[in-house]
């Protein structure tokens, strides 16, 4: 399917969301998982064959693989949002998207004008929103990280509700300054993988630890950042009654 357009020169938006859609198996809306890596896969595999830049819009080069390129871990990843969730709303907007993937292009000296990114915006943000909310919460702009560096698919399964996310919150904040520190929160890594063998592990605690940093405010984890990748409700909205 992919190669049938990937081996011009360049193919429209809308030609790309057909390709997306060809792997969208399921048909909720959104690619993950295996999905993800074989439409990825066969980028590759089409590009590589073409001898030439595969081009899924029209910019000079495929932005899967492009942004791949840019972010090489989850720690870079968590960086970056934390850079561009500029209200701390725990979500990117379609302007904060828009900014990041204007720094992104000219980080990498790459040319665009402003249709173009307005094409790119709209197009990542068809794609990976997969509520249709017009914003990206951290899972969803994860699944542009592959596999293998995005540890945000293994915690998506001890994910809490907001009761008890508080409750091992305040437990953990063991001074109760309202915030974590590194050594609060590697205690709390260490209980989860102890907790969850079969989706954690142990040996990745420092990988966990340095992404979930990346968040903090110079090594002050809050609440609210926490919340992002533990706690499975936005606890910035009003619990229920």
């Amino acid at each position: 399917m992919a190669n049938a357009y990937l081996q011009g020169v360049e193919i429209s938006a809308s030609q790309f969301l057909d390709i997306f859609h060809h792997y969208d198996n399921d048909g909720n809306g959104y690619i993950e998982g295996k999905e993800l890596q074989s439409f990825i896969k066969e980028l590759q595999q089409a590009r590589k064959q073409a001898g030439l830049l595969v081009q899924i819009l029209p910019t000079e080069e495929n932005f899967l693989l492009f942004f791949r390129q840019q972010l090489k871990s989850c720690a870079d990843f968590m960086q970056a949002w934390r850079c561009y969730d500029a209200d701390h709303s725990g979500y990117i907007e379609a302007d904060e998207l828009k900014n990041f993937l204007k720094d992104l292009l000219q980080k990498a000296k790459k040319p665009y004008d402003e249709k173009k990114l307005d094409e790119y915006t709209h197009t990542t943000l068809k794609i990976f929103d997969s509520n249709h909310d017009g914003k990206l919460c951290l899972a969803e702009m994860a699944r542009l990280l592959p596999d293998e560096e995005n540890f945000l698919l293994k915690f998506q399964n001890v994910k809490m509700v907001r009761r008890e996310f508080n409750k091992i919150f305040e437990l953990y904040d063991q001074d109760e300054n309202g915030y974590m520190d590194e050594n609060e929160l590697d205690a709390l890594l260490k209980d989860l993988c102890e907790k969850n063998k079969k989706v954690l592990e142990v040996n990745k605690i420092p990988t966990y630890k340095t992404a979930i940093m990346a968040l903090s405010d110079g090594g002050k984890l809050y609440r609210t950042e926490l919340a992002l990748v533990l706690c499975a409700e936005d606890i910035s909205a009003p619990a229920p009654l």
